[in-house]
């Protein structure tokens, strides 16, 4: 989902309608440090929960290309209805997805580096088709913000050439 903002949903989990109102996203804002080598990649986040209206958190999460191609590796695992933990870097909150046998998906945000806090709640969602459309968010989130910086040995970095030429 793309809002007027310039936000752009890379996670977007909600209860089927006339369920129980419960969501989970990842709104992806923009990039960290626009222009700045070191920081043009990374993408400034927050991990945003709602459960009808008893509650309503977000968490912030910066992003580096590694983690988007964690998620992407994450889904499939979810696709073959095994746990996944994304990101698990530890730096960040991290979310760990637990498929239930009932077709449902227990969601659970942790905030290890900050406030020790865990949230966890149930969705009820279609296994075949969410993990189709989180995919299809993925593909809108890469191509909204490209890889633009490469590494070219450890610590050092360059605009890539194939977009600046």
């Amino acid at each position: 989902m793309h809002s007027a903002d310039g936000v752009i949903d890379l996670i977007h989990l909600a209860d089927r309608p006339g369920t129980s109102g419960h969501s989970v996203s990842v709104r992806v804002l923009g990039r960290s440090q626009p222009g700045i080598l070191t920081g043009h990649d990374l993408l400034d986040c927050e991990i945003v929960i709602a459960a009808e209206e008893s509650l309503s958190a977000s968490f912030v999460v910066t992003l580096f290309p590694e983690d988007l191609e964690d998620w992407e590796e994450a889904l499939t695992r979810l696709e073959n209805r095994r746990f996944a933990t994304w990101p698990d870097s530890g730096r960040t909150p991290s979310m760990r997805f637990e498929p239930e046998g009932s077709g449902g998906l227990l969601v659970s945000v942790h905030d290890g580096p900050s406030t020790g806090i865990t949230v966890t709640i149930p969705l009820f969602v279609p296994p075949p088709a969410w993990a189709a459309e989180q995919r299809g968010l993925l593909t809108r989130v890469r191509e909204a913000y490209p890889r633009e910086v490469a590494e070219t040995s450890p610590g050092a970095y360059e605009w890539r050439r194939d977009l600046h030429s």
